[in-house]
């Protein structure tokens, strides 16, 4: 049975650090958000993406916006409870999970990754034993990304991806491609970005509780928030259920004239852990103001989650606080805000808000090419929309 069936008859976990859920907001009108709807109108016509749309929670009021569609086929607008795949997103309810873990003392965030997966991480310069759970949450273990394995990129780019797309593919054949490549730097030295330690992160919190990631995510997360657009699919569940957008690519090809291929099926085992998540712009608004709040996290690992690394390696000309599965990023007006972004064949995701979870901003777009106009800062679509989408909304 899936999980979204599964979650009408949610119950609360034993041991989840959760306070009482808000009531839900009530809806605000689009002239309060006008700068916003403005960043959707360019992202399509400017742009050139599919569609765009945003949920706004501010003052316990709720606005939705949307430009272009959800499908390219039918012209269908898009709805908010519509879902989509979030990308590396997902990062964020696998830390969260791991740190209400380490709360109830089934694991220590320095415990290595050999202790719970021994002789997994060997070799090739290699050693399981000096990375620290922390280190895959923080992106300083130094391991290899095997999303820029040889292999991985032969099947992702260009039409080769129409196929692969479908293929078979454990959580071992990943971690190889990974370790045949050797460290990028020594444990804790540097940071930068991996897949392989939130493959690795969610390997370990099904090893410590001898339940799957997905039914960790739905006992600790999904149901306690009431979240029902949100879901972790299994392996070989290649289409998105319930009311989606249609979400297009051109297959990580840049040059002029790639088509828009349709990617809402895939096999969701190649992203395991790291953004496999499937979810809506209310969901993701109501999950990072809850985490924000502190609701999620007892106090002590509400700091370790939220203890800033400064790096500016997320994305060229903007700088990202790096810290357990959450970033940070100070706009040009000195506003911070929390959150993070995602991505993943066809979809586009960005949620941030203030640092006291009341304003919260989530966007998605069902396009991932990075052609059209550049916004401030340069960059362009869909980087550069969801950076003036945050710039209009929180200054």
């Amino acid at each position: 049975m899936k999980l979204t069936i599964r979650a009408a008859a949610c119950l609360l976990a034993a041991g989840t650090f959760l306070a009482t859920v808000a009531a839900a907001p009530a809806t605000a009108t689009t002239d309060a958000h006008a700068g916003v709807q403005n960043v959707l109108n360019r992202a399509v016509t400017e742009g050139g993406l599919p569609g765009a749309t945003a949920q706004v929670v501010q003052n316990n009021q709720r606005w939705f916006g949307r430009a272009g569609v959800a499908d390219l086929t039918t012209g269908a607008l898009q709805r908010p409870q519509d879902r989509f795949r979030i990308g590396y997103t997902t990062q964020t309810f696998v830390a969260t999970v791991m740190l209400q873990l380490a709360a109830e003392h089934t694991l220590s965030l320095d415990d290595s990754v050999e202790q719970w997966l021994p002789g997994v991480v060997d070799g090739n310069g290699y050693d399981g034993s000096k990375i620290t759970i922390r280190e895959l949450l923080s992106q300083t273990s130094g391991v290899y990304n095997y999303v820029l394995s040889p292999t991985v990129e032969a099947d992702a780019i260009g039409t080769p991806f129409l196929t692969h797309r479908f293929d078979d593919v454990t959580s071992d054949q990943l971690l190889g491609y990974a370790l045949a490549n050797p460290p990028a730097f020594a444990p804790g030295t540097s940071w930068g970005y991996a897949d392989t330690n939130y493959l690795l992160a969610g390997l370990i919190i099904e090893k410590a509780t001898g339940q799957s990631l997905a039914e960790e995510i739905n006992e600790r997360i999904i149901c306690p928030l009431h979240l029902t657009g949100t879901y972790e699919p299994q392996a070989g569940d290649f289409d998105i259920d319930g009311p989606h957008v249609n979400e297009y690519s051109h297959l990580n090809q840049y040059t002029a004239g790639i088509p828009a291929y349709d990617v809402t099926e895939l096999n969701p085992a190649w992203v395991f852990a790291t953004g496999d998540l499937i979810s809506t712009t209310g969901d993701l608004d109501t999950f990072f103001s809850a985490l924000l709040q502190g609701r999620l996290l007892p106090p002590a690992e509400q700091r370790e989650m939220f203890t800033m690394t400064q790096t500016s390696s997320w994305l060229p000309g903007i700088t990202y606080g790096d810290g357990l599965g959450i970033t940070s990023t100070t706009l040009s007006c000195g506003t911070t805000v929390y959150g993070m972004w995602g991505a993943v064949e066809g979809s586009w995701t960005n949620t941030y808000g203030t640092r006291d979870g009341s304003h919260l901003l989530s966007t998605n777009v069902n396009g991932d090419w990075l052609n059209g106009t550049d916004w401030t800062p340069a960059l362009p679509a869909p980087i550069g929309a969801f950076t003036a989408e945050m710039e209009s909304e929180f200054c």
